[in-house]
């Protein structure tokens, strides 16, 4: 009766353990490989509970989440012949999981090693204002470098490729600042210039207003002494009054023909299209590298001076008489 009890509990002990061996768990993220005495199936086991022989049978997992690998900084010689270091980071997963356990060894050390040496041929296929500025082309660019021999033999697919940071030179640094001061510096006088030449306008506008009206030159005139005055200076200047100025200058006889017409504008049309040319030449100079390449301010035509003949001059004809004889 005893050997009975040992036999079924043996028999009962190896069966739970052929059950257990039997038995897998395969996760949402991950996919099967069954392999039969060294010989992968055609087909793969899907997530959740599945069974396999217990003897002869191996089943491999096989992670298809996406995996973000760092790619080490690279150091390369850029088409235009500077020095950079280059970093970046591979955005990859498994597509095939058969390809990607039969075909290579370690697909993980693979991609590592692709991406390396991929990141150091397009750094030397590009220039230094690529890597900085069109970061998106260059990564597309490199994504497809890398993921044309990795997707077919090794089941694998690169999802995207990311240019982290690009290092350059302390010189190059510093040559990249001082340009980008002399621009802002351009731009700078630029803005003054034009604030100048409006402001000019609007003044010639305002004098030929005053001239119109000595009381607005004389009111002005009285509020530049206030001015003065309110900085507690111990010397106080009295102008001219502008009547005696007046007084004299109609005495001398040049009296202004036109001091009964109207002023009109006086620049406004002028100040109005400076700066419709000043917009202008801050948009086209957005958009160009180089220093100094913007139109100049258009300048109003000057008035003709009319030309005046000039005379030659008339050469008279003198008649020397001739000299007496020397006496002896």
């Amino acid at each position: 009766m005893e050997a009975v009890i040992g036999f079924v509990v043996f028999v009962a002990a190896g069966g739970l353990i052929l059950l257990g061996r039997s038995m897998k768990q395969v996760q949402q993220y991950e996919e099967g490989i069954v392999f039969r005495f060294g010989k992968v199936l055609p087909h793969t086991r899907p997530p959740g509970l599945t069974f396999i022989r217990p003897v002869g049978d191996r089943l491999q997992k096989v992670n298809k989440q996406i995996v973000a690998m760092a790619v080490p900084a690279q150091d390369g010689i850029t088409r235009d012949n500077i020095s950079v270091r280059v970093d970046a980071v591979v955005y990859f997963k498994v597509v095939d999981p058969i390809k990607a356990t039969i075909n290579v060894q370690n697909y993980m050390f693979a991609i590592s090693q692709q991406a390396q040496t991929s990141l150091r041929s397009i750094i030397g296929q590009s220039e230094m204002d690529e890597l900085l500025s069109d970061r998106d082309r260059v990564n597309r660019q490199l994504c497809r470098v890398i993921d044309e021999p990795t997707e077919g033999p090794w089941g694998v697919k690169v999802e995207r490729v990311e240019i982290k940071d690009v290092s350059l030179p302390e010189g190059m640094k510093r040559s990249i600042a001082r340009q980008a001061e002399a621009e802002r510096e351009r731009r700078a006088r630029i803005i003054v210039a034009d604030g100048e030449y409006q402001a000019s306008k609007r003044l010639a506008a305002a004098a030929k207003v005053m001239a119109r009206d000595p009381a607005a030159l004389q009111l002005r005139l009285l509020q530049t002494v206030v001015e003065v005055a309110a900085e507690k200076n111990s010397t106080l200047v009295m102008p001219v009054p502008v009547e005696l100025l007046r007084f004299f200058d109609k005495a001398s006889g040049h009296s202004q023909a036109t001091e009964e017409e109207e002023p009109g504008d006086a620049g406004d049309a002028e100040v109005a299209a400076a700066e419709a040319a000043i917009e202008g030449n801050q948009a086209l100079g957005d958009g160009q590298s180089a220093i100094g390449s913007e139109e100049p301010l258009a300048i109003p035509p000057t008035k003709e001076i009319p030309e005046v003949p000039i005379e030659e001059p008339r050469i008279e004809e003198v008649t020397v008489p001739p000299a007496p004889p020397a006496s002896n």
